[in-house]
């Protein structure tokens, strides 16, 4: 009964509701045809091809809560009668806010509509390039989270809903809007000086922890000249690619298993440490093992006795270091998630899914 209830609900879905998923559904896909020239010719965004995927799994995984938010129940036309008698007092005061804030979410609608034009643009006339491929994520970002705080300025049946549920029902949409800003290459000029900087602590590091050991080694900008060679920090050792994948796993994991904002953002931020971490150990694993047998070693393939050649020393740490890295993040979880005996976390801003 519930379910038949539930269909009929969708299937009278409000114009303005059909119109803004319409067009979202527009600028979702013509954003993925221009990001799937990224995912299919650079490696470090490779993990693209995953990001629609798990956009529609946490819309999924949220949908409950979502429809309990834009679908009225009694206990919701209760305290809509009891807002009314008291929006007769606080009216003068409460409304301009919230008159304020819609027509800030409609100066940000627009500005997003404004930039994926000029995204578009770029794209059309130059091609494939990193500044538009940033301006249209950036716009359908701004597009999402603030249509959707305009349109559920009421509910599908009418019912007008408070603005604590339009903040928070905006706030679910927060992964799948704005993940896809990591699955777009960033602007040349900055992906350069964050590849530089990171080429140049990396480096550092490492010169220092073997001096400190007793290793002799000297350095020479990005290269570090040991005894039998050299070895040189390039991008691949950076931890870029790292860096971005562990971001888009951190984010993944934070909307799924963690409920509270600040977690979520901590999370990732442990993720970035974490990546930053792993990154520094692989570098120095390889620069001990040139050091011991020689710089060309690093490009030299591994042989196992029974699976065979598991590609080069150099390649197999990378893959190891980023499967350690997840594994990271997944024990990071039972941490985030702990309570301790007697406390009870303050689940006040999660809206609770009333059956109807």
């Amino acid at each position: 009964m519930n379910d038949s209830k539930q269909l009929k609900k969708i299937f009278n879905f409000p114009r303005d509701y059909v119109f803004f998923c319409g067009m979202l559904l527009g600028f979702v896909l013509f954003m993925i045809g221009d990001q799937f020239y990224w995912w299919t010719n650079r490696e470090d965004y490779s993990f693209g091809f995953l990001v629609p995927f798990f956009a529609i799994y946490v819309i999924y995984d949220r949908w409950s809560l979502i429809s309990s938010y834009i679908f009225s129940n009694n206990s919701q036309v209760a305290a809509k009668a009891e807002y009314s008698s008291q929006n007769t007092v606080i009216n003068n005061k409460y409304e301009a806010f919230i008159k304020c804030l819609e027509y800030l979410a409609l100066i940000g609608f627009i500005v997003g509509l404004l930039l994926f034009g000029v995204g578009t643009l770029l794209r059309t006339v130059t091609g494939p390039q990193n500044p538009a491929s940033l301006a249209i994520a950036v716009s359908f970002a701004s597009l999402t989270l603030f249509g959707i705080f305009i349109v559920s300025r009421e509910k599908v049946d009418g019912e007008p809903m408070a603005l604590k549920d339009r903040i928070a029902l905006t706030s679910l949409f927060l992964f799948p809007a704005l993940i896809w800003l990591l699955s777009a290459p960033l602007v040349s000029v900055l992906e350069t000086q964050i590849r530089v900087f990171l080429l140049t602590k990396v480096t550092v590091v490492v010169f220092t922890f073997f001096d400190l050991l007793g290793y002799e080694l000297e350095r020479e900008g990005n290269v570090l000249l040991l005894p039998e060679g050299q070895v040189g920090v390039e991008e691949a050792c950076s931890g870029i690619r790292s860096l971005t994948a562990c971001l888009f796993a951190g984010s993944f994991l934070a909307a799924i298993f963690l409920k509270q904002l600040w977690k979520k953002f901590l999370l990732v931020f442990a993720a970035m440490l974490l990546a930053v971490f792993t990154n520094l150990l692989r570098s120095m694993f390889l620069t001990l093992w040139a050091y011991h047998n020689g710089s060309q070693a690093i490009d030299a393939h591994w042989h196992l006795p029974v699976i065979g050649d598991i590609g080069s020393v150099h390649d197999v740490t990378g893959m190891g270091i980023l499967f350690l890295t997840c594994v990271g993040l997944l024990l990071l979880l039972p941490i985030f998630n702990f309570k301790l005996p007697g406390f009870e976390e303050d689940d006040s801003i999660n809206h609770e899914v009333k059956s109807t």
